[in-house]
């Protein structure tokens, strides 16, 4: 089976080609979904106790399954966040792979975890975090925000501890109603409450509104969550006044930027952005608007000691790591098995440098402006509020859910775009995500042309 026989060299070359036609390909298909009835009768039964051969297993996922997927890469998937990994970073990726590296230890992947400490502490710099900061590349926002929040209650458990306090009956964290599903979902794991507040009306969570919830809550609340860069509107929330009110509280600030804190790269942004540096943990996923493929997102700490505290996980066949004198990945989240997920970004990053992946990302705030413009320019068209990053929210005037479903689904069908309905305050509306690069003006001013021919 490991035997590297003619037909190993076979598989492999057959694969490498594939894959290098599609990284290298100029016209990404967007493709079309499946029912399951019917890839049940396109894709007849492939694991059998022979085996049906690399190139029949290659055909048919080339031919039946593929064109199901649909390419998150094309510039015209504009819905829910896209991504659009970099040649670079897609590329790497096999590297990645064909390399068997366990990076969950510094013992056995030292020099993946060197290179990914790199980007990371890149990334702490630049969200001016202390030289100290450090983190781990995890599978995506939700294991993020989990492992972060589970930081945040241990330390919280620690200092009743050595305070003699007891812990309250239920622990709660703060955050705004436009956050994350994820946060929810890691409070339901964890047997946390969660204490929502709806955002001013500026969209934005303020400090006045979180200091009124820890001084309801009290000592019960371990963490307040901010979001830099809501998944509906792109809307960073006040996090300068929120870290103000965390500080004086002693209360655990954790920053979900999975979408949007990539904007803090691009100078002119960073104002929008004031107290991240204040924050005890953050996310960012690069494999939304850092270019990176699936899945990777970056988990930030201040202090990582505090991390590895709550984290490490304790056996006997483990003593080899966990007394070694360096901090391992395993050990700052929830994740012990992990592949080295942040080197596709670091060999993107080392092969374009971060000027280019500024300008990438200011590509997508400055098309989501100027297309706020030409739809408040059109007769028909509302735009719901001005872009704060690359997220543009718009209704169709008289247009109900169902019109915009219709729509929608012709865009796919006619291999235009991929855009899904969003709502805003119960009311349906459309919403274009702009991250990749290769999304043009011109693609969205088609796209807006066929609402008008939808009358």
């Amino acid at each position: 089976m490991h035997a590297v026989s003619a037909e190993s060299h076979a598989i492999v070359e057959s694969v490498l080609d594939y894959s290098r036609r599609r990284v290298l390909w100029e016209d990404v298909p967007l493709d079309v979904p499946a029912t399951p009835d019917e890839l049940a009768a396109q894709a007849p039964a492939s694991i059998t106790p022979g085996g049906i051969g690399a190139a029949r297993a290659l055909a048919l996922f080339g031919d039946v399954l593929a064109p199901t997927c649909l390419s998150t890469d094309h510039p015209g998937y504009l819905a829910f966040i896209p991504s659009a990994p970099s040649r670079a970073a897609s590329a790497f990726d096999l590297v990645v792979s064909a390399s068997s590296i366990y990076a969950g230890s510094w013992l056995e992947g030292a020099g993946a975890v060197h290179a990914e400490n790199e980007v990371l502490a890149w990334l702490a710099g630049e969200f001016g975090l202390p030289d100290s900061a450090g983190g781990v590349f995890v599978q995506g926002g939700t294991i993020g925000n989990l492992s972060a929040l589970v930081a945040a209650r241990d330390a919280a458990r620690r200092r009743n501890r050595e305070a003699g306090r007891p812990d309250p009956a239920r622990w709660a964290v703060v955050c705004s109603g436009e956050s994350h599903s994820s946060v929810e979902s890691a409070a339901a794991v964890m047997d946390v409450d969660v204490v929502g507040i709806l955002p001013d009306d500026d969209g934005r969570l303020h400090g006045h509104a979180v200091a009124e919830a820890l001084a309801e809550h009290g000592d019960a609340v371990f963490a307040v969550v901010a979001t830099a860069g809501t998944t509906n509107f792109g809307i960073v929330d006040d996090i300068a006044g929120i870290a103000r009110v965390t500080r004086d509280a002693g209360v655990w600030l954790h920053i979900d930027g999975a979408y949007g804190l990539a904007g803090m790269l691009v100078p002119r942004m960073r104002e929008a952005y004031a107290g991240v540096e204040h924050a005890d943990s953050l996310i960012v996923d690069p494999h939304k608007w850092l270019f990176a493929p699936f899945d990777a997102c970056a988990l930030l700490y201040r202090d990582p000691q505090v991390a590895r505290r709550a984290h490490t996980q304790h056996a006997s066949y483990l003593d080899t790591l966990t007394e070694a004198p360096e901090t391992n990945p395993s050990d700052l989240s929830v994740q012990l098995t992990r592949r080295a997920r942040g080197l596709p970004l670091w060999f993107s990053l080392a092969t374009y440098g971060t000027d280019e992946y500024r300008a990438a990302i200011a590509h997508g705030i400055d098309l989501a402006g100027r297309v706020a413009d030409e739809i408040e320019s059109r007769e028909g068209l509302t735009l719901v509020r001005r872009p704060q990053l690359s997220v543009v929210v718009f209704r169709k005037d008289g247009w109900t859910r169902a019109d915009y479903d219709a729509w929608c689904a012709r865009l796919l069908g006619d291999q235009r775009a991929f855009v899904v309905p969003s709502s805003h305050h119960g009311e349906p509306v459309l919403r274009f995500a702009i991250v990749n690069p290769l999304t043009t003006f011109e693609l969205l001013n088609e796209i807006l042309d066929t609402l008008d021919d939808s009358q």
